[in-house]
């Protein structure tokens, strides 16, 4: 997420406002600490592979965050932007063809990408590829959710039948998202003097001072501001 620009407060909370794809903006609450330094291994263990099953995606990498199943159905519509590597998803067109892949959909892949360490990207969603929208849940029936991962959420019935609902009705999944991603943010926060308040969430403060910002409550803690 791409933050535009911190507002007033309303409810006794700071809000900021962050832009998802070119669309999109949500209003969450501010003033959580991020760290200063990133590790790749620490990516790996906390966020699900492409290649997780059902189970793994709702028992093994939400449950453990405490988010509900329901809750990770709603996230897994944050694929509706964003590009992957050739390496994501190589295992379902070569050496053949993944059952759960429409053809003509893998048969493009397979041109982009020749080779496992291909050094291409393509779109997560190949209609709307820069707007957060309902169009993944779109895909998925059509046998072209991008990962492995994405098709597991139709393998599961409880899944499918939320992939079904959030295809249909746009409205409902961009609030569940919002309260979803509001909730991810108070996972695992860092207190006292750990981490910073990061003045723009894309990159750690060109300094070692982080700005004061003091959080009461959380009351309308978030909404979809425009889209």
């Amino acid at each position: 997420m791409e933050e535009a620009h911190q507002h007033g407060c309303k409810g006794g909370v700071l809000k900021k406002r962050c832009r998802v794809g070119e669309h999109t903006v949500l209003r969450v609450p501010a003033g959580r600490r991020d760290g200063t330094v990133s590790v790749e291994q620490d990516a790996l263990d906390n966020l699900p592979p492409p290649t997780a099953t059902a189970q793994q995606l709702a028992d093994t990498f939400f449950a453990r965050k405490f988010l509900t199943l329901d809750e990770m159905v709603v996230l897994s519509g944050a694929h509706s932007v964003g590009r992957s590597f050739c390496s994501s998803f190589f295992d379902r067109i070569s050496p053949i063809v993944d059952a759960g892949l429409d053809p003509a959909y893998a048969a493009r892949l397979r041109a982009l990408c020749p080779r496992n360490d291909t050094p291409a990207t393509t779109p997560m969603d190949p209609d709307t590829p820069s707007t957060l929208d309902n169009n993944y849940y779109k895909l998925l029936p059509q046998n072209k959710g991008l990962f492995f991962s994405d098709n597991q959420l139709r393998v599961n019935a409880t899944m499918n039948a939320l992939v079904t609902r959030f295809a249909a009705n746009e409205a409902e999944w961009k609030q569940r998202f919002v309260d979803a991603m509001v909730k991810m943010g108070h996972i695992e926060v860092q207190t006292g003097r750990c981490g910073e308040i990061r003045v723009n969430c894309n990159v750690v403060n060109p300094s070692s001072s982080s700005p004061v910002v003091e959080l009461v409550g959380d009351e309308d803690a978030g909404a979809v501001a425009a889209s």
